[in-house]
């Protein structure tokens, strides 16, 4: 039986995410029932519902996502870079394997193709499953997905994509490579020119700074516009996640929305994005400021 499934970060009900990356401090949630578990080719994976956050996707032992809150995260890494482009046909996915990233992608009507790239097939396959709100992207007409290394992917590429988004987990196991100057360097590299890209490997202000500094550096030295924005999220460490947002073109504000939907549209097609968290996302506290300076 499924609710029968032992795992190592549950305890008298309550998951608990502890982890080296965040020392000190844990996030827990209170399990109703294990839903799946399994050791894949690539790292462990682990669904299960929880009392009052849905279903809940745990890779190593870190919280990937949840249904009640996923949409601050897939809106904002999304939407900030296909905004800020401005006319993004073309994109590609690496990491992602939710679908979530997909399911926003898809409510620009200018798209006309978008590639899914992910590490590890049970994350598709289990999401597919588990998570039907978010995998529902995968399902798009305009989307083809690829299992397989993002890495190597990308290094096939140039000049070929308007939009690159990197989904990835934490920089620790398989989405290691992704938080390394030659990943940002592909990335560069398979943009057509202006084109745009947003990466989760910008993790949190409150925790990660010196890592963010480095990662903008790294990101200046190869993109003209390297910017830090940020959303918030109540079950990603300290109730926030960054992104790195970057572009080709020397003269483009990422700042501030290319195109923007009307308030009928963004209430429609958005829960947490619109373009005025666009622009409000990039002002940052005044230590981060300081340090990202």
């Amino acid at each position: 039986m499924a609710d029968e499934i032992a795992h190592e970060t549950i305890k008298d009900g309550w998951f608990r995410e502890i982890s080296e990356m965040w020392p000190g401090q844990a996030m827990t949630l209170r399990v109703k029932k294990v839903l799946h578990h399994e050791k894949s080719k690539y790292q462990d994976v682990l669904v299960f519902e929880s009392t009052n956050y849905g279903n809940v996707l745990v890779l190593d032992n870190v919280i990937q996502c949840t249904e009640r809150d996923e949409f601050a995260y897939q809106e904002m890494i999304c939407h900030l870079a296909m905004n800020s482009h401005p006319e993004p046909k073309k994109v590609l996915v690496i990491g992602g394997g939710d679908g979530g990233v997909l399911r926003e992608i898809v409510k620009h009507e200018c798209l006309e193709e978008a590639i899914l790239c992910d590490i590890d097939e049970a994350v598709i396959r289990v999401s597919k499953q588990y998570l039907p709100g978010m995998a529902c992207g995968m399902d798009h007409p305009k989307v083809k997905v690829h299992v397989g290394d993002g890495f190597k992917f990308l290094a096939e590429y140039k000049n070929a994509f308007d939009v690159i988004i990197t989904d990835s987990s934490d920089p620790d196991g398989p989405a290691e490579a992704l938080f390394e100057k030659s990943y940002f360097q592909l990335l560069h590299d398979a943009l057509r020119p202006g084109g745009v890209i947003t990466t989760q490997g910008s993790e949190n202000q409150w925790l990660h700074l010196p890592l963010i500094v480095k990662l903008k550096k790294d990101c200046k030295e190869i993109f003209p516009v390297a910017e830090y924005a940020y959303t918030t999220i109540p079950t990603y460490p300290s109730g926030q996640i960054g992104f790195m947002v970057c572009c080709k073109d020397p003269g483009r504000n990422v700042r501030v929305p290319l195109r923007s939907w009307t308030k009928e549209e963004e209430e429609k097609l958005c829960k947490y994005y619109n373009s005025e968290i666009h622009k409000a996302s990039f002002i940052l506290p005044t230590f981060a400021q300081m340090a990202l300076e």
